[in-house]
């Protein structure tokens, strides 16, 4: 366990792939200096790999004042035990007080292990983080300026906040999407400080034979037109309709957790705060009631329109536009008239 440092910086661990850093870490860079600033304190990136120095620079220009780079042809792909090893020991060197990992399977592998090692607490896949303070109701102490760690909790069906006041640093996954990615500066500066971690035989007992991508099938941030089903779609072939309306407007196909509990699609399609958050120029909800979890995840979005036979489902709370009846009947007609105009 380090110790409780509240002059730390504020750091993130710079995911990246083949050269490539992944779009929720620089999500993140613009949540962090955020609040970095908040906190009148350094923002950092952690940048461990193989030839990726050059990525130090997009983290400067997206708020970072340090990276701290680890150069290793062991770290050319990544391993869980030698990933953990820097992690860990510039977290021992610098003492952060807030250290944050995306929500993705890279992530979730990596960020347990840290806190385990580091003796600190974990928040995982948190839609959202903000600055609070606490006051302990045993000793009555207040503790200032806590990172306050938001997200889902029971199902969905409520939204917890977590705080750690005791076992830093503070550490949390975030889900990609749920913070808006910032404009890059160009004209930014920072440091680039070079590390070097040394690995012990057993930090390198895994060795990588052979690697498959499986690449990504659906793309729910990057598509500007969304159509979504929920479970008034009623079934899987009948989800068909969802699927036909996003193909005549060009658009990706998204679903409620309801649509994805009953089998309907699959999980990479659900849109919501257990899914992925959304903020494209037009979303189509069909047979979605609009519970809170799912309207979290897609009430940014540009035009909304809803199809619904439940004239006070909540969904048309959010809606710029609103169609009571059966989704049967108003898909077909959409698809036509759309086809007709092509």
């Amino acid at each position: 366990m380090i110790p409780v440092n509240r002059k730390g910086e504020v750091w993130v661990f710079a995911e990246q792939e083949d050269e490539r850093l992944s779009d929720v870490t620089l999500e993140l860079c613009g949540k962090a200096r955020e609040l970095a600033d908040r906190l009148g304190t350094r923002m950092a990136a952690v940048l461990p790999g193989w030839n990726v120095r050059e990525l130090s620079y997009r983290l400067i220009a997206h708020g970072a004042d340090r990276v701290y780079h680890v150069h290793h042809t062991e770290l050319e792909h990544y391993r869980t035990l030698p990933y953990a090893r820097v992690v860990i020991e510039l977290a021992a060197r610098h003492v952060p007080q807030i250290l944050l990992f995306g929500a993705t399977p890279l992530g979730r592998d990596l960020a347990p292990r840290v806190a385990s090692a580091l003796k600190a607490g974990l928040t995982a896949d948190c839609t959202d983080l903000d600055l609070g303070d606490y006051v302990d109701p045993r000793t009555k102490e207040t503790h200032k300026n806590l990172l306050l760690q938001i997200r889902p909790a029971f199902g969905g069906n409520i939204i917890a906040t977590i705080i750690n006041f005791d076992r830093w640093p503070q550490m949390a996954t975030v889900r990609e999407g749920v913070m808006r990615l910032q404009d890059p500066d160009a004209e930014r500066t920072g440091e680039i400080i070079d590390e070097e971690v040394a690995f012990s035989d057993s930090d390198l007992a895994v060795r990588i034979v052979e690697r498959h991508r499986e690449p990504r099938k659906v793309n729910l941030k990057a598509a500007r037109t969304i159509v979504a089903g929920g479970a008034g779609v009623g079934s899987k072939q009948s989800f068909q309709l969802i699927h036909d309306l996003a193909g005549v407007m060009g658009g990706a196909v998204g679903a409620s957790r309801a649509a994805v509990d009953g089998g309907f699609v699959p999980k990479d399609h659900q849109v919501g705060q257990t899914g992925t958050t959304v903020r494209p120029a037009l979303y189509v909800a069909c047979g979605i009631s609009g519970a809170v979890q799912h309207r979290a995840g897609m009430e940014e979005s540009a035009k909304i329109i809803a199809i619904n036979w439940d004239k006070d489902a909540p969904i048309f709370s959010v809606a710029h536009y609103g169609i009571v009846g059966d989704l049967r009947k108003v898909i077909p007609v959409m698809i036509r008239a759309i086809k007709e105009r092509a």
